[in-house]
């Protein structure tokens, strides 16, 4: 099938009022479909659209007005949605989206892909995101695909023969750079502790923010380090180059670093075309069990906006409102724990808003990773390990590791938690 221009193409012919459209998240989103899809949107009525990490601008408050969202999180231009009070969000695991689609629980009637080109043979790739979309357009509709020059070739992505695009579009627009966010003082200072727990030959899973960042950005002397994460941005390219990462030691996947999802500018792009030492994999492989408890020394890198007294974490809210993500947060959590010599941790700041704020509080407001699975807690202040510890103990190092000046308060709620259980 040979594409048509984007010129000559007409989304409103395929969308219908009522439909929910599914498209590729991150750089994975195909710009020219999804513009033209909010250009038209008064033409075509009424729709919904579910995003997952989605860092354009096609839907921000201020232009998809009328257009009805969800996503399995607050990641992106959703959290902006979400502040302004237009967002559903889906509280799945990652690793659930897949089945849910699979099964019939979650529905696309539209989908929504960007797809590279083999130069060896003209096959099609997936590029940048092996993720939920592609088995979502199994059970769509109408699947239209942008074919995009300057999305790179990922191996281990080809476009499944059993996906067939209705129609495939020129691509119109370069393909979304997500640039690496800013790295601050305290995010290197929790980085130093969680760098002490991480040995080398160790493979290695990060979240997405300036603190898995700022780890990322110590680890330069490290060695025979392994990749095997949901998402990875430019950082990865660094750490090939400094040589601490060469994924030799890996139990799995031995030699090639492993992701779902690319977040990450022309530097990235350039690094993992057509490169077979990096693999762009499904989730039920990136975040799967089975396969996670298989990767000895698999350390989980993650953060959180609070946790308590008991360990228990707080990924997604903040002051009431949704902020983050269910995400593959307990998924990576239970595979290090379940890999041998694996390691689970959690790395915060040890405050909020200026200091005003305790991130190590007395009860969290909303429990995303429970406490049953929790290993290690890092803040600036150091390192919480928790794994065998009991109730009493568990408070007892949390509160070591928060702010000094909430030490005090944090053991008189306590006390108070203690006495009012005790009668």
């Amino acid at each position: 099938m040979k594409p048509v221009s984007a010129d000559s193409f007409d989304i409103a012919a395929h969308v219908r009022a009522g439909d929910r459209v599914i498209f590729g998240q991150a750089s994975a989103e195909p710009l020219t479909l999804t513009r033209a899809l909010v250009a038209r949107k008064a033409e075509i009525g009424p729709f919904s659209v579910f995003l997952g990490a989605c860092y354009s601008d096609c839907f921000a408050p201020e232009t998809s007005d009328g257009i009805a969202v969800s996503a399995y999180g607050a990641v992106g231009v959703a959290g902006q949605l979400a502040k302004a009070g237009r967002l559903e969000v889906l509280p799945l695991h990652y690793s659930a989206l897949n089945r849910a689609y699979a099964e019939g629980v979650l529905k696309a009637d539209v989908v929504l892909l960007q797809l590279s080109v083999d130069p060896k043979n003209g096959r099609c790739g997936l590029g940048f995101s092996n993720d939920y979309a592609v088995l979502a357009a199994r059970y769509a509709r109408t699947v239209i695909a942008e074919v995009n020059p300057a999305a790179p070739w990922t191996h281990d992505a080809e476009l499944p023969a059993d996906i067939v695009p209705d129609v495939l579009v020129e691509a119109d627009h370069p393909p979304l750079d997500i640039p690496q966010p800013p790295i601050d003082d305290t995010s290197l200072a929790i980085a130093r502790h969680v760098v002490g727990m991480i040995p080398d030959g160790a493979t290695l899973q990060f979240g997405v923010g300036s603190l898995p960042e700022a780890v990322m950005a110590s680890l330069t002397g490290h060695r025979d380090l392994g990749i095997h994460s949901g998402s990875m941005g430019d950082r990865l390219v660094d750490l090939v180059e400094c040589g601490a990462v060469t994924n030799a030691r890996k139990s799995q996947d031995a030699g090639r670093s492993v992701a779902g999802v690319l977040l990450g500018t022309s530097r990235l792009r350039d690094f993992v075309y057509d490169n077979r030492d990096f693999s762009l994999r499904p989730a039920a492989h990136t975040h799967g069990q089975d396969v996670l408890a298989r990767q000895r020394g698999f350390v989980a890198v993650n953060s959180a906006i609070e946790v308590d007294l008991t360990g228990q974490v707080n990924a997604e809210m903040a002051n009431g409102r949704y902020v983050g993500a269910v995400g593959g947060q307990v998924d990576f959590v239970r595979g290090a724990n379940a890999a041998e010599g694996g390691r689970a941790i959690i790395a915060l700041p040890a405050t909020a808003k200026g200091g005003t704020i305790s991130r190590i509080v007395a009860s969290v407001s909303n429990v995303t990773t429970p406490r049953s699975d929790v290993d290690a807690i890092v803040t600036e202040y150091g390192v919480a390990a928790l794994r065998g510890c009991t109730l009493a103990e568990r408070a007892r190092r949390l509160i070591a590791i928060a702010a000094p000046h909430f030490r005090e308060a944090l053991s008189r709620a306590l006390y108070d938690q203690q006495r009012g259980t005790h009668g």
